[in-house]
């Protein structure tokens, strides 16, 4: 791990040249654009087989993320539901069962956001 922070700390004075079709350095450059990375460092990393994530991942991340909490707050309300107003309106155990589902979608949604950050 200390070469690793070493190696990221050290001045970059060397620069690499590699020759690529035009469509290979098009799709270099919006792979690039995709990630928010500049050309160098997303060659740099993809050459080093360092993690290369999409902007638009995190972004997705970030919205289930949102939705996470949206479902955690629908399935308080639920519960606030239960205790106080049990049996009316819909069967209590129809409403278990929702809470139940709605704890399943966010493990769900919290496996998948970890999946998708790693």
């Amino acid at each position: 791990m200390e070469q690793s922070t070493k190696s990221q700390s050290a001045k970059r004075d060397r620069t690499m040249r590699f020759r690529a079709t035009e469509e290979e350095a098009r799709e270099i450059e919006q792979r690039a654009a995709s990630t928010g990375m500049g050309v160098s460092g997303y060659v740099r990393a993809a050459a080093l087989n360092h993690p290369v994530r999409s902007v638009y991942d995190l972004k997705a991340v970030a919205e289930l993320g949102r939705i996470n909490g949206d479902l955690g707050r629908v399935a308080g309300l639920l519960k606030l539901w239960l205790a106080e107003r049990r049996g009316h309106g819909a069967p209590a155990t129809d409403v278990e069962r929702m809470m139940g589902e709605f704890r399943t979608l966010q493990t769900d949604l919290s496996r998948m956001m970890r999946q998708a950050l790693k």
